[in-house]
């Protein structure tokens, strides 16, 4: 049975980043996600993960300059370096988090790039990413995102982030997929998750149209749920929505679905 993990990031955000923990407790929250530790003491993060029961679940490598517009670097060959450093603090923070994933933003491709030269980089830094990673137990995976809310990001579909998967040749590379995104690309949600969901690993949902809660658009998430269900999935799934009003106002679907 999936588990709800509360993305940080985007939920409680009304109040600074280290209360949002216990707010995500006091509704029930097991586990929580959000997209960078990397400006927060790690031993303080460890504390409030420990003070209120939960476990960090997730959170992603350094993606460049994340204010500036940038949304990954691993397929630019001018910032290979900078990958690899990445990758030893996302080993850093996730061994002292406890968290078993982490998740690789591929980056918006230069206008003009050769899509040859922006793959091949990107194969060989999730090569060293997924090896590295793996010495430590920790998982490796790569998420599709719709090029309506990012222009230009690289990788946009669960087949695409198969196919590089295949050419890595990791075992330790897996989708992070998110239900949003996929909606706005492609839709097919239920069939493309069995497609893939032996390199799936970890589940993201917002609604569509707004990116807000479930039940405030057009996916049917109380039949999703009882599909990935029926599947087997039991792994997480992070709540990346931006919530309509107050997150805590916009919390009833979590309980009707039982959890």
């Amino acid at each position: 049975m999936p588990k709800f993990a509360a993305n940080l990031t985007m939920l409680f955000n009304e109040v600074p980043f280290l209360e949002r923990f216990a707010l995500a407790a006091k509704a029930g929250f097991k586990g929580v996600e959000y997209l960078f530790p990397y400006d927060f003491d790690k031993e303080a993060l460890r504390a409030a993960l420990d003070l209120h029961g939960l476990r960090q679940v997730l959170h992603n490598l350094p993606a460049g300059n994340w204010a500036g517009g940038e949304r990954g670097i691993a397929i630019l060959p001018d910032r290979v370096d900078e990958f690899r450093r990445g990758v030893a603090s996302a080993i850093d923070y996730a061994t002292a988090l406890g968290c078993k994933q982490v998740n690789c933003l591929s980056g918006i491709a230069p206008v003009g790039a050769s899509d040859e030269v922006l793959r091949s980089t990107f194969v060989a830094n999730l090569k060293l990413a997924a090896t590295e990673l793996g010495k430590h137990g920790i998982k490796l995976l790569i998420e599709p995102i719709n090029r309506f809310d990012i222009p230009g990001f690289y990788l946009n579909t669960p087949d695409q982030a198969a196919s590089i998967i295949a050419e890595v040749g990791s075992d330790n590379l897996f989708i992070q997929y998110d239900l949003y995104h996929q909606q706005r690309t492609e839709g097919e949600l239920i069939g493309t998750f069995k497609k893939h969901q032996a390199k799936i690993t970890h589940v993201q949902l917002a609604d569509n149209p707004g990116r807000n809660e479930p039940g405030t658009g057009e996916i049917a998430y109380g039949f999703v749920f009882k599909a990935l269900d029926a599947l087997g999935y039991d792994g997480w799934i992070g709540c990346e929505y931006k919530p309509r009003t107050t997150t805590e106002e916009g919390l009833g679907w979590l309980a009707e679905v039982g959890r």
